[in-house]
């Protein structure tokens, strides 16, 4: 089976971390694994919130040593794309989170599958889920 690179959503860590038999498949395929910083800042925030921080963090520090994971900068390019799935949604009228459109357009621009449980995701045409792969350019999505 090839390998796939992504980018991974909040909740497809948190599914990790709960050792979700699918996630665990489609992560151990994984040549590459993202992260951006809004993925990151919502982990963190959660562990703020709970009463395992100290280990959460501890475990999520382990998991960003991995080889294959990518730390994502968000960028000018990436806002380019935040703003063309921003304008996509709103003219579908199908808003979604602010934060998982930074994540959409991270996937968008670094040509990585989101690898998320949410299924709003899917109104954002060109996002590819799961094992789908390939990069589009900014003017191929919209």
């Amino acid at each position: 089976m090839a390998l796939i690179k992504i980018l991974l959503d909040t909740n497809a860590y948190e599914a990790f971390k709960r050792a979700d038999k699918s996630a665990l498949e489609i992560l151990s395929q994984a040549e590459t694994i993202g992260i951006n910083s809004v993925v990151l800042g919502e982990l963190l925030a959660g562990f703020a919130g709970g009463s395992k921080e100290s280990k959460n963090l501890a475990e999520l520090n382990q998991f960003l040593q991995t080889p294959r994971i990518k730390l994502l900068p968000i960028d000018q390019t990436t806002a380019k794309y935040y703003a063309a799935v921003y304008k996509q949604l709103k003219s579908k009228g199908r808003p979604i989170p602010t934060n998982d459109m930074w994540i959409a357009a991270s996937a968008l621009q670094y040509g990585l599958a989101l690898l998320t449980y949410d299924k709003h995701f899917s109104h954002i045409d060109n996002l590819r889920q799961g094992q789908q792969l390939g990069h589009l350019s900014l003017d191929e999505c919209f």
